[in-house]
């Protein structure tokens, strides 16, 4: 039984190991790759790492997600550790990182623990139209003579543009003129240079001197250009340009080659005699990422010589224009070209970059466990470039190479004894393949560990938490922590939530995130409906047993101002805010009109209600108490104030953002009844329509007394002949008592009054407050325009 066991475990060590095998290849072979624009704004976003390699986004921060870049000591880029969002984090300049390349590529290394993976990212840096064409100089000054041939070309000044495709240099273009047209040659390297092809024979005598616009322009969107002034002086003689021997010169030279090193020497020859014939050398134009300080030419003998330190890695092959011109008084010239191609040497050491590294290991980890991944460049090429990383025999860890040879993966080789030792110091040493070869060490820790023998511990106990009401449901609240003294697996804690303890009805609106502790709300909370809560965690650590702990948590409910004010007074019969209220107009300063009652479900500041007038049509005469509601009259009313005032007051509550509510109160003024006669006559004094009014309820009460006095004759006249059959004919109305009388009707406001004799008539109504003998008749008709005064007299007569 122990045999069959013992070969039982040592099969499934070895699957083991076969699996952390695959997977490292797994991790290390992976490669993304992403373009962006030159110039990016930085912190813009390249793309998400941890989207495009499959990671899992909850367990991304513990497995320490970092980038490396390699080629280029700027760190162009960074990565967020909580998303996996690769973001730009200083300014790309294409030109300045890859000069005039057709590709611009920057490698970056991705890696992450747990388990330790590693991936390469390409960025692609594409141009943009940033840099316009510009000239060496602002004026370019060509001496002609007059006798030139038709036909005959002059080179100008060409003009440079950084950028490339395009974006490049595409055109020049030259000013209306009738002597010159404008030729381009492709230069190679150099670009686009400009050429006048004279069209039209000088005549120095008529045009001794003209000056030119050549523009250069670019084909970016927009298009960029520039320009340079040219000025054409015509005069005789000096009829022979030079000649180089070679068009074109070649020579190879060492990147480390001293200050001073003989290059080339540039032949020239010229027909002409005396200054005429006498030639002098000048380098032509500027080179690009400051290689203008790289050479030297002799301008007397056409020595090109190097000037200052030449580096392969920064650039391979330099074109250089090299102008040779005759002494004459119109100087003559031609262009020579010379190449120089710089050749490496290993004068670069192997960089080793600890891309990952597990500082600390399980004594039982199995061989083939893997500690650290480190990748190794050489900015040399070729052998001087190719890398080989080893470690010292004698220790218990070996060096897996990838396929490429450029990532190294450091792996236990046989099994390890914390007992015999806890710590080795591993020196890893990086050399390269040229002639004389250069290395590179670095040394790394590694620690062993224990098992698991330590239970997870909360921060706090009990924790303590207050939310705010109308949360968003399956939004994050609050987070519990807890640690584990252990390391590594033993030291990975999840995160539960107690269900098993009965009345914790609490967890089934919340869930928690088992790997950060991270508790969400699966529905909003109502301060209005629960103020608090209770429930308990449980952390659970990953070894073998594995060890828990729980903690209890409390949390609270915060007020947040989520209702409105409710109007209780005035409401009206359709359940709207608003009433009417009658107020006498004698009434004096102070005199309540009514009041505005209100409440608010919310509580402290949010339910705390403040009263304020929205509108009124006179802010004389209403005023409002901000804390009670009252509305009070606030001086008295005079012959000239409206009889219909309409009052909008806001209750608003006193929460950070208010709510608030409005309520309407129609206020009528009414006159008093026993006052109606004298303020009636007084009115009438100050208004002349109200005079007329009056004028003609004169007449009205003249025509009625007279008309009551006939009355009165005629109804004794027939008492007297047939008392008999009037009075019976009387009694049959059984509303009849006999009694005769005339009343006086008038309208204020919403009501009608009346104004009667000693008796009244059956079915009238006193108004409350009023006077005896004042009847208050329902108004059926509707409203007048508020234009009409709401003062309208009437007089009828009536029998009683």
């Amino acid at each position: 039984m122990e045999r069959e066991s013992g070969r039982k475990r040592l099969l499934g060590r070895s699957l083991l190991h076969f699996a952390c095998l695959f997977f490292l290849w797994r991790g290390v072979g992976a490669q993304i790759r992403y373009s962006i624009h030159e110039e990016l704004k930085v912190g813009s976003t390249v793309g998400n790492i941890a989207k495009d390699l499959g990671f899992d986004s909850a367990t991304l921060l513990d497995r320490n997600l970092r980038i490396v870049q390699t080629g280029t000591k700027q760190e162009l880029f960074q990565v967020n550790q909580r998303d996996g969002a690769l973001f730009v984090s200083q300014r790309i300049d294409r030109e300045e990182l890859c000069v005039k390349t057709s590709q611009c590529l920057v490698t970056l290394k991705a890696t992450v623990e747990n388990p330790l993976e590693m991936h390469q990212i390409t960025i692609e840096i594409t141009d943009v139209n940033d840099n316009r064409p510009s000239f060496t100089d602002e004026s370019f000054i060509l001496e002609i003579l007059e006798s030139v041939t038709i036909g005959t070309r002059f080179q100008l000044e060409g003009a440079h543009d950084p950028d490339i495709g395009t974006n490049e240099l595409q055109s020049y273009k030259l000013s209306q003129n009738q002597y010159f047209r404008l030729e381009t040659d492709d230069s190679g390297d150099e670009g686009k240079i400009p050429f006048l092809v004279l069209q039209k024979q000088l005549d120095r005598e008529h045009t001794g001197k003209m000056n030119l616009i050549l523009t250069a322009s670019d084909g970016g969107k927009p298009q960029r250009s520039g320009s340079l002034n040219v000025t054409i002086i015509v005069s005789d003689v000096n009829d022979n340009a030079p000649v180089c021997n070679k068009s074109k010169y070649t020579v190879s030279v060492k990147e480390n080659a001293p200050e001073g090193t003989f290059l080339v020497r540039v032949d020239a020859s010229d027909a002409d005699e005396g200054v005429n014939g006498e030639i002098v050398f000048s380098l032509r134009g500027k080179f690009r990422n400051g290689a203008s300080d790289l050479f030297s030419l002799d301008n007397k003998t056409g020595e090109l010589t190097v000037k200052s330190g030449l580096d392969f890695e920064e650039r391979q092959v330099y074109e250089l224009k090299i102008l040779a011109a005759d002494k004459g008084a119109v100087s003559l010239s031609t262009q020579c070209t010379v190449i120089v191609k710089v050749e490496d040497v290993n004068d670069n050491k192997p960089d080793i970059d600890i891309t990952s590294l597990s500082s600390r290991i399980p004594e039982n980890a199995l061989p083939g466990t893997v500690v650290a991944l480190m990748g190794v460049t050489d900015q040399d090429s070729g052998v001087n470039g190719q890398v080989v990383c080893s470690v010292p025999h004698d220790l218990p860890f070996d060096l897996k190479p990838s396929s490429d040879g450029n990532f190294y993966s450091l792996i236990t080789k046989e099994h390890l004894d914390k007992e015999s030792k806890s710590t080795y110091s591993i020196e890893i040493t990086a050399k390269d393949l040229g002639i004389p070869p250069l290395a590179t060490t670095k040394i790394i820790q590694v620690d062993l560990e224990d098992i698991n023998d330590n239970t997870p511990s909360f921060t706090l106990n009990p924790y303590t938490f207050y939310v705010m009401e109308n949360n968003k449901p399956g939004m994050p609240i609050f987070t519990v922590s807890a640690n584990d003294l252990d390391e590594g697996e033993n030291a990975r804690v999840s995160y539960a939530l107690d269900r098993t303890n009965p009345g914790h009805s609490v967890t089934s609106f919340l869930n928690i995130n088992e790997e950060n502790g991270t508790i969400y709300a699966l529905k909003s909370f109502d301060f209005e409906a629960m103020k608090t809560f209770q429930f308990h965690v449980i952390a659970k650590d990953s070894g073998s047993p594995p060890l828990s702990n729980n903690v209890t948590v409390n949390v609270f409910i915060m007020d947040q101002n989520d209702n409105t004010p409710t109007i209780l007074s005035p409401v009206s019969a359709n359940g709207s805010a608003e009433g009417v209220e009658e107020v006498p107009r004698n009434v004096n300063p102070g005199h309540l009109v009514s009041k505005v009652r209100a409440y608010d479900a919310d509580v402290g500041y949010n339910g705390w209600l403040l009263f304020s007038l929205l509108e009124v049509s006179d802010h004389t005469l209403f005023g409002l108490d901000r804390y009670t509601g009252q509305i009070r009259t606030m001086r008295s009313f005079t012959e000239t104030d409206e009889a219909r005032h309409k009052l909008v007051i806001l209750v608003k509550d006193n929460g950070n953002v208010s709510l608030s509510a409005t309520a309407t109160v129609i206020v009528n003024v009414v006159e008093p009844k026993e006052a109606f006669a004298a303020s009636d006559v007084k009115t009438s004094v100050n208004n002349d329509e109200e005079s007329n009014i009056t004028f003609y309820l004169i007449i009205t009460l003249g025509s009625v007394s007279v008309l009551f006095v006939i009355s009165i004759i005629v109804l004794i006249i027939m008492q007297c002949s047939k008392a008999t059959d009037y009075s019976s004919k009387y009694l049959q109305d059984t509303n009849y008592d006999g009694t005769l009388c005339h009343s006086i009707q008038y309208r204020s406001g919403d009501k009608r009054y009346m104004l009667v004799g000693p008796r009244m008539s059956i079915g009238s109504t006193i108004a409350p407050g009023s006077n005896r003998n004042t009847l208050v008749i329902p108004d059926r008709r509707g409203r007048a325009s508020e234009e009409v005064r709401a003062d309208v007299w009437s007089l009828s007569v009536c029998v009683c």
